[in-house]
């Protein structure tokens, strides 16, 4: 049928063509059709350097009614041939990128320049694991891209992409990395070793990982980069030393705060500025204050490494994300990035009322009265 492969490539006006496709795909069997997906992908390959994005158009649509009826090994050696092509059909290629089957699915995911940001990032945030494991070992994956395979990503998917150099990674992503470093050492080592990671986010990881990968680290960088991070451990755990040993005096803050509430100037913009300015006392009485709640019940939930607690008396206070995001930045040395969830947070504190706030801080009081008479 060579009109019909002079058609493909000629006529911008293609709706006989189709009559003609479809009039072939009914009658031909699967034989047929088989060999007229080879013959139309065959002519794509030959002919693309030479076709403009009309031509491509006329290719995308006549491929995509051709896969619809091929087995699955077929579509696995299409995708292997077109990964690689830049001007591959579009329609076509993010259906291939999009196939439930992760070996059809897996070339085009890892080297086709066609996908564009928002394609990954719809595929990333509904198929499987083995579908991000592609797109984690692209030449280039953007933040948006990142963080969603961080977000849904398995432990082989986040190492992946931290392995990644081409990769690129979000505020929120370093932190991620950091969370999930902590109890992998691998990964750990593999996030040390980037040569883009934030000397906050450094110093972060070498103060959390254990002393093996500290030495692998400092073995496996570039001499000239020793020093450097020598100095960000050094650095890292002056801070945290200081943190720990400063003396913290409630009672004084206690005066002050409620000074300010029964002045009526204890508002949000006023705590939000404790919180920013790292005055860990006056947040915390700040908190008790407008939760009505015991100090002692605030200060575990102000030292836990877990942020969710911190929610309840903040939703009772009600304090904006904004400020609620600020307090809990106080759990962190200076300049460090955000714990890993923290846009998860930000939803869970949205969704969560006042009623149900204030339901479990009363729950707490009681618990704490009880121990206490016990």
């Amino acid at each position: 049928m060579p009109e019909l492969w002079i058609a493909i490539v000629q006529k911008a006006d293609s709706s006989d063509l189709f009559d003609e496709l479809d009039a072939a795909l009914q009658s031909g069997s699967s034989e047929k059709r088989l060999a007229m997906l080879r013959q139309v992908t065959d002519l794509f390959l030959n002919e693309a350097d030479r076709l403009d994005e009309e031509q491509i158009g006329v290719f995308d649509i006549v491929l995509v009614q051709l896969i619809e009826r091929i087995e699955l090994r077929t579509l696995m050696e299409i995708s292997e041939r077109l990964a690689p092509v830049a001007n591959a059909p579009v329609d076509l290629t993010v259906k291939l990128a999009g196939h439930s089957e992760i070996g059809i699915a897996r070339p085009i995911l890892k080297n086709s320049s066609r996908l564009t940001t928002a394609d990954l990032v719809a595929i990333a945030k509904t198929k499987s694991h083995g579908h991000l494991l592609a797109i984690s070992e692209r030449s280039q994956v953007e933040t948006a891209v990142t963080d969603v395979l961080l977000d849904r990503g398995n432990p082989a998917v986040v190492l992946s992409v931290a392995s990644n150099s081409g990769a690129q990674f979000s505020e929120n992503g370093f932190a991620a990395l950091l969370n999930a470093a902590e109890s992998d050492d691998t990964l750990a080592e593999k996030t040390g070793l980037r040569l883009d990671l934030p000397l906050n986010v450094l110093q972060q990881l070498l103060l959390r990982a254990t002393e093996a990968v500290r030495s692998r680290l400092l073995s496996r960088i570039p001499p000239e980069f020793q020093e450097q991070m020598r100095q960000a451990l050094s650095i890292a755990t002056k801070a945290v030393d200081r943190e720990s040993r400063k003396p913290r005096d409630f009672r004084c803050a206690k005066a002050s705060v409620s000074l300010l509430r029964a002045k009526g100037d204890l508002h949000e913009i006023t705590r939000r500025e404790f919180a920013r300015n790292r005055k860990h006392e006056e947040t915390a009485v700040a908190l008790s204050l407008l939760s009505s709640t015991s100090l002692e019940i605030i200060k575990p939930l102000m030292n836990s490494p877990m942020d969710d607690g911190l929610l309840i008396p903040c939703k009772v206070a009600d304090c904006g994300w904004e400020t609620v995001s600020a307090i809990l930045s106080t759990k962190l040395p200076s300049g460090a990035a955000p714990r890993a969830g923290h846009e998860k947070l930000k939803m869970e504190f949205a969704k969560l009322s006042k009623a149900n706030a204030q339901r479990l801080l009363r729950f707490w009081q009681v618990r704490e009265a009880s121990a206490k008479s016990a």
